[in-house]
């Protein structure tokens, strides 16, 4: 691949740069969204997403979305991404998360083993206008603080804050030395002090006291991600037959190759084999270093694992690997890439492989990334996979469990982490320039996510009616 020339602005040409695309798309034009006239059905695009997916998951994917109108949002990023592309775009480009809701943001713990707060997920990461991001966000506060029956004010100030965060933050980092935004992060102490910080700006003193047990709350859970590892795992995954670990099968969210092998047409031999040949292809994307490290590791056991909601359907599976002994064991998650459901509205991705695409925009994204991410192509068929680690101190918030200030302080922590994660990529300088230091971006990008949450709503309700008069089918509680 050619390298592409880069051409270095100053930082008033960049700065420069930013307001003429304010004047070009002023802020404002985020604000009075309509669906567009010509707007595709939207369970017909989740029944075109259907098609490529195990037919058996389908129904499971429908039964999660079906939950409430916020449910459906985390499965509908191909509905969402189809509205963007008629959306207003300054023209400042970065790496895309592609699916920056709420429930995709949470803890991991860095290679130095601290825990970080970043996003998560990026089975849609694509380069593309920095506002699809932030919408996709802002979106999500005010579709989870509906569900979670806040007031309007509520609502209105959890979306605020989380785009007044991007935006300050992005002001600052616009103010950053490159090396210093790349080193950029959200660490577990830094979330506690701003934690404390919170508690101590409520006035009431009820409310202070109701702040302080949340925040105690939020440390148990802290500290729980930190028990969340391969150990953890196996105690929770596995069991011991024979004096060998294996996968305990848990259907339909977990189910061991040797009772998948059939549907799949091949032996428990052959799908040994198949795995073992995916783990060297896998291997061989990892820096020296690492896969040195994975070499000290022999497959025990593989299985389908459901994940998430907008991912049910697709490829999931985990691999239990034993290293010295039984008590050293890696769990891997591996999952299925797909095009992003951003290209079909935006320029194709340059990596002709959706794992490696998924994989280089994590690294590109996240503040620090999973040791053992790497990609591979599935030997029997045309699907693209990507690695990790299935769990490494991961933590993620109970939405639904959120009273007000509890989101607010999250929608803070989301808005600022999404800032960092295009500044690594985007014109942190010209995006600042074009935020303005004003409100007006934050209030037009709320009455965007206003208007955005009662079409969701409508868009719910034509999928729960779908599946009433069984157009689509769909198992619940799973």
């Amino acid at each position: 691949m050619a390298e592409k020339k880069v051409k270095h602005r100053s930082v008033e040409e960049r700065k420069s740069k930013g307001k003429g695309y304010r004047k070009k798309t002023p802020v404002s034009s985020h604000t009075g969204w309509k669906p567009a006239n010509d707007r595709p059905d939207p369970v017909a695009l989740l029944e075109e997403q259907n098609l490529t997916r195990e037919q058996d998951l389908v129904p499971v994917r429908h039964g999660r979305m079906l939950v409430s109108p916020f449910t459906f949002y985390r499965g509908a990023a191909k509905i969402m991404a189809a509205d963007l592309k008629d959306t207003p775009r300054a023209g400042l480009r970065v790496q895309l998360c592609g699916d920056a809701h709420l429930s995709n943001f949470g803890l991991f713990a860095s290679p130095e083993r601290t825990l970080l707060f970043d996003l998560n997920d990026f089975d849609e990461t694509l380069p593309g206008p920095f506002e699809y991001d932030v919408k996709r966000m802002a979106a999500s506060f005010t579709i989870a603080a509906r569900n979670n029956e806040f007031s309007k004010h509520e609502t209105r100030e959890v979306t605020l804050r989380a785009v007044r965060a991007y935006r300050e933050a992005m002001a600052g980092f616009a103010k950053m030395r490159a090396l210093d935004i790349w080193y950029a992060r959200l660490s577990e102490e830094q979330l506690s002090a701003a934690m404390d910080l919170a508690v101590a700006t409520q006035k009431v003193k009820a409310l202070k006291k109701e702040a302080r047990g949340r925040v105690n709350a939020g440390r148990r859970n802290v500290e729980k991600a930190r028990t969340r590892d391969s150990l953890h795992a196996l105690s929770k995954l596995a069991e011991l037959v024979d004096g060998k670990y294996r996968i305990v099968s848990q259907p339909p969210i977990v189910i061991p190759f040797r009772e998948l092998g059939d549907s799949y047409g091949m032996s428990a031999d052959e799908v040994q084999h198949v795995i073992a040949e995916q783990l060297r292809s896998y291997r061989a994307t990892l820096p020296d270093d690492r896969r040195h490290l994975l070499e000290q590791f022999e497959i025990i056991d593989v299985a389908r694992k459901v994940v998430g909601v907008g991912s049910v359907g697709t490829r999931a599976i985990i691999v239990l690997l034993q290293g010295r002994d039984q008590k050293d064991p890696l769990f891997l998650q591996v999952k299925e890439a797909t095009a992003s459901v951003l290209e079909d509205h935006l320029p194709k991705s340059r990596f002709s492989q959706p794992g490696e695409r998924v994989v280089q925009g994590q690294r590109m994204m996240q503040a620090a990334s999973d040791i053992f991410l790497g990609w591979t192509k599935a030997s029997r068929d045309d699907r693209y996979l990507y690695w990790r680690q299935l769990r490494d101190m991961k933590g993620s918030a109970i939405v639904e469990g959120m009273n007000p200030f509890d989101m607010t302080f999250y929608a803070h922590a989301c808005g600022w982490t999404l800032a960092r994660a295009h500044a690594r990529s985007g014109d942190s300088v010209a995006i600042a320039a074009y935020l303005g230091k004003s409100d007006k971006f934050d209030r037009s990008i709320t009455d965007f996510s206003e208007r955005y949450a009662e079409q969701n709503e409508k868009d719910y309700q034509a999928f729960a009616d779908a599946v009433r008069t069984g157009r689509l089918e769909a198992i619940e509680g799973v």
